[in-house]
Formats: C-alpha cells, structure tokens, sequence
C-alpha cells in the first residue's frame, strides 16, 4: 500500500456515469467493492451522472464515461471505464503499491508511464 492508504488517509473520489446503463452499474458495483475492501470507512464516493448534471463533466473535463476522479489524496488521477480490472484501479489510484513483487497491471501496455525515461 502507498503512504495514504497505510496511513488511513482519507480518499475523495468521484465516478461520472450515464444514467443506469449496465456499464455505469457495472463501474459504480466495482468501485464499492474496491473501496470496501481496501479503504473502509476511509472514503468518500460521488457519483454524478452526466445526463443529469452536464455541467460537472464539463467542469471536470470529463469526455467519457464511466470516468472515476480520485480528487484527494494528490495527484489527481483518472481511470475510465467500468473498472472491472480491480488489480489496475487499485494501481491506478494509488491504493496498492507496485513494488516489483506483484505483476504489473500496465505490462500489456509496456509497463506503466512512471517507468518510462
């Protein structure tokens, strides 16, 4: 785990979706269990859906969704779509450190950016 997630930081995040649409239920069921299981009681979740509220995903440059906004703790981050691959949210979001010994989520991608020069 990071500094913020050992440390029982608090985390800030916020999911845009598109209605109730399988994808959107989809993403919001993934990110809970994410959350339950690594951060309990130590998160704070929104969940906006764009065809109600354009304006945020606007204000929040959001183009797709499902999009998930980790606010706090810094930097933030972004994760888009229904957030099934729970091993490459928690390393998205800083929730688990990739410390070598686990493989890395990003791998078929040729690593994650941090890695490169």
């Amino acid at each position: 785990m990071t500094d913020a997630a050992q440390s029982g930081e608090r985390y800030v995040l916020r999911l845009f979706v598109t209605g109730s649409t399988p994808r959107s239920v989809r993403a919001i069921e993934n990110l809970r269990a994410i959350c339950e299981a690594e951060l309990p009681g130590r998160y704070e979740l929104e969940v906006v859906d764009v065809y109600l509220h354009p304006e945020a995903a606007k204000e929040n440059q959001v183009i797709a969704a499902p999009t998930l906004l980790k606010l706090l703790p810094t930097p933030v981050r972004r994760v888009i779509g229904d957030l099934t691959d729970h091993d490459r949210v928690r390393y998205s979001l800083d929730i688990v450190k990739n410390d070598g010994t686990a493989q890395d989520p990003f791998a078929s991608f040729g690593g994650a950016p941090s890695d490169k020069p």
